[in-house]
């Protein structure tokens, strides 16, 4: 299925056209682009005081939630399954009137049906897209999706990732009592609107890129500031992917577009939505937890995590028996080792806890197929490359998530006796966990695969058992079998991590309402952390060290965003320079650009877009040098005057031209140089290697420190000192 974009950002559908006419209509002067309608997946009570926005339920006068008056006057959107207006969330209780700029619609507000949405002075608009899934299912298969005309969420994904972005404080938070405390959204006091582009999924997506583009473009009508977008495909060329077109449009227009990284890691080169206009976001933990313990028949303690609230009877040991051992006759070992519906043998099974591995289906769905099989407990293992990763659900029976090391260890146990037994304990809520922030397996990295000049993910931000509000129409696993009702849910993954940082832009945008995305991305970029709170650098799931490729620029850090000091910002023209060195040809550059438009003699590299990162993926091995420049603005006060400080990646001389910058007045810009050589010495094939660049104004506590990663690739074959081509 295809579509064609027009100039003006108009749509016109190319449905039962025979593939000779589609180059005729390619050659319309109104048409700039044809292209697939590809699909796409959908990627709390503690996160914001884990952030420094908040101290024992006290916002401090230096907190950026009080800078910038929790986000009034600011409109954050979500490109998501919708929103339950309902949700206390949204109540629009002291809200003062519909600001007078938004021009939004609610597509459900004249219906007569109590089930359509009702916006209110919270919710400002809501819109529902579904041409193009309509379009890849057929009529008849969009009409059978759930609230097939209607932005009413029925699977909770959307209601959940807009009340983490803007929701409003609702006391006595909880699921099933656990994680009690004040939900709130990030920025609690701006105004929101749903757009609805995702539904039933279709051969694995949810969401399609003629949805997408027209959602983009109601929201740049609409007057968004910020759009929250927890949702992507597989990396592609930025001219066929709908979030890079759409999100274009949206920063061409002033709004910051805040995308979710993906959940295909930790393998390398899994990031998606990996265009430099978009803020791309990682997912990690934070400091609170919900353990449940696995207390074995030899007396030893393994510490899970779990939601699940219905207990095994206290002190009663039960068999346990590993799902492998327990797998059906006609089931593959591969099937039973994960729990797959079907693949384990009632008769095995009834009345005993199983141990299934971590992969190929969802986590709860596991606990599942264990329940109609006749256990009465599940131990989730995770696998070597989830490592320390444990992620609290909301089983359906008594449940916990370990480690690796632990499953190593209770597999060794079920080997080591007949009579292998053992109990689950309920969970309990635990804060200031350490070490944390850590990066989720989950969490997609980098490197960039589409444009390797650009660094991403370009952030990290609590993504992992996040509590917000939820649909009335889904239980918390969101699996049909699921008959339970409540008002919030914890669901971890990018989804999650993404609209914390739409809700931080949507605060920038209050405070400085002047700033363009680029600017409030390089405030987020350029003031985040990279140590957990041990003061240790942050960890992957293996408690390895992370890298770049994992976090971006580190872990969010809202109070220091709101005065960076110093931002790397990006204009049209930019972008026009970058599209250009990236090969593409006016008509193509006309998608992005609304009309053609002729490229620069001499485009600049890509590498060289002033982005709060540096990137050099082809630096020669012999020692030639690669330059690039970057310009920073002035946004704090004057006179001032920066040094610079680097860190050089290992094997790689790095030298900054000029080292100091002097700046007479706020808002001046002043151009710098970065030179990469690689040094004598021995590189792996493709091998990267990272450090950091820091300009700063002095010393103190307000002091600014502008830290910029620096990720080099050695590329080439060289010649050691014993004559012999090393990589």
């Amino acid at each position: 299925m295809w579509f064609l974009l027009g100039v003006g950002f108009c749509f016109r559908w190319v449905l039962g056209i025979k593939p000779c006419v589609y180059a005729a209509r390619a050659e319309h002067p109104s048409v700039v682009s044809v292209f697939p309608n590809r699909g796409h997946k959908l990627h709390t009570t503690r996160s914001w005081e884990f952030l420094g926005m908040e101290k024992d339920g006290r916002v401090r006068p230096d907190s950026i939630w009080a800078k910038a008056r929790y986000g009034d006057g600011v409109i954050i959107g979500n490109l998501d399954t919708g929103v339950w207006p309902e949700a206390g969330s949204f109540s629009d209780d002291g809200m003062g009137p519909v600001p007078a700029r938004w021009r939004g619609v609610c597509h459900d507000q004249s219906s007569s049906d109590d089930a359509q949405v009702r916006c209110n002075r919270s919710v400002l608009g809501a819109r529902y897209f579904n041409k193009g899934y309509a379009a890849t299912v057929g009529r008849a298969g969009a009409a059978a999706s759930p609230s097939p005309a209607s932005t009413r969420d029925s699977d909770g994904h959307g209601t959940h990732t807009l009340s983490t972005a803007a929701g409003r404080f609702v006391p006595g938070a909880n699921l099933f009592g656990y994680g009690n405390g004040t939900a709130k959204g990030g920025a609690p006091g701006a105004r929101v609107a749903a757009y609805k582009v995702c539904w039933r999924p279709v051969n694995g997506s949810e969401c399609f890129d003629a949805d997408i583009i027209a959602a983009f473009d109601a929201a740049i009508h609409d007057g968004v500031d910020v759009l929250s977008v927890s949702l992507g495909g597989a990396p592609t060329e930025y001219f066929r992917d709908g979030v890079a077109i759409g999100s274009f449009h949206a920063v061409r227009n002033g709004v910051t577009v805040v995308s979710s990284a993906g959940n295909s890691g930790p393998g390398a080169g899994t990031v998606s939505n990996t265009a430099p206009w978009l803020v791309t976001v990682g997912a990690s933990t934070m400091d609170r937890e919900f353990p449940a313990y696995l207390v074995l028949g030899n007396k030893k303690q393994m510490k899970g995590q779990s939601l699940s609230p219905v207990p095994l009877p206290a002190n009663k040991h039960y068999r346990l028996i590993s799902s492998v051992e327990a797998k059906a006759e006609d089931a593959t070992v591969a099937q039973a080792q994960v729990c797959i519906e079907g693949s384990l043998d009632k008769k095995k099974v009834r009345g005993k806890i199983v141990v299934c591995m971590r992969g190929k289906n969802a986590r709860v769905e596991k606990g599942e197929a264990v329940h109609r099989a006749g256990g009465v407990g599940l131990v989730l293992a995770n696998d070597e490359a989830t490592g320390n990763e444990m992620i609290a659900d909301a089983h359906v029976l008594p449940a916990t998530h370990i480690t690796y090391s632990d499953g190593v260890a209770l597999l060794a146990y079920l080997n080591s006796t007949r009579s292998a037994s053992g109990y689950i304990t309920l969970p309990n809520t635990a804060l200031e966990t350490k070490p944390a922030p850590f990066m989720a397996a989950f969490s997609s990295q980098g490197p960039n695969t589409v444009t390797p000049q650009i660094l991403k993910p370009d952030i990290t931000a609590p993504g992992v058992s996040i509590l917000a509000a939820f649909t009335g129409l889904a239980g918390p696993t969101g699996l049909t079998f699921d008959s339970r009702r409540v008002l919030f849910n914890s669901e971890s993954g990018t989804s999650m991590s993404c609209p914390h940082v739409a809700g931080i832009a949507g605060l920038l945008k209050a405070l400085h309402p002047d700033w363009s995305p680029a600017a409030i991305k390089s405030a987020i970029m350029t003031t985040a952390r990279v140590q957990d709170n041990t003061r240790r650098p942050m960890s992957n799931s293996s408690f390895l060290r992370a890298t770049p490729f994992a976090y971006g620029a580190g872990h969010v850090q809202p109070n220091r965003a709101a005065d960076p000091g110093l931002v790397y910002d990006t204009n049209a023209t930019d972008y026009l320079h970058f599209l250009c060195a990236l090969g593409y040809n006016s008509t193509v550059i006309g998608t992005f650009m609304g009309g053609p438009r002729a490229c620069p003699a001499t485009p600049r590299r890509p590498e060289d877009l002033n982005y709060p990162s540096v990137t050099v993926p082809h630096l020669p091995a012999s020692g030639e040098p690669r330059t690039v420049t970057r310009r920073v603005r002035n946004v704090g006060a004057a006179p001032a005057a920066y040094d610079v400080r680097v860190r050089a990646p290992r094997g790689v001389s790095v030298t900054v031209r000029p080292s100091r910058l002097e700046f007479a007045a706020a808002g001046e810009e002043k151009e710098f140089a970065v030179t990469f050589r690689a040094r004598a010495g021995r590189f792996a094939p493709g091998e990267y290697v990272f450090g950091q660049m820091v300009w700063s104004d002095g010393a103190g506590r307000r002091r600014h420190r502008v830290r910029s990663p620096v990720v080099v690739r050695v590329a080439g074959r060289r010649t050691g000192k014993t004559g012999v081509p090393v990589a």
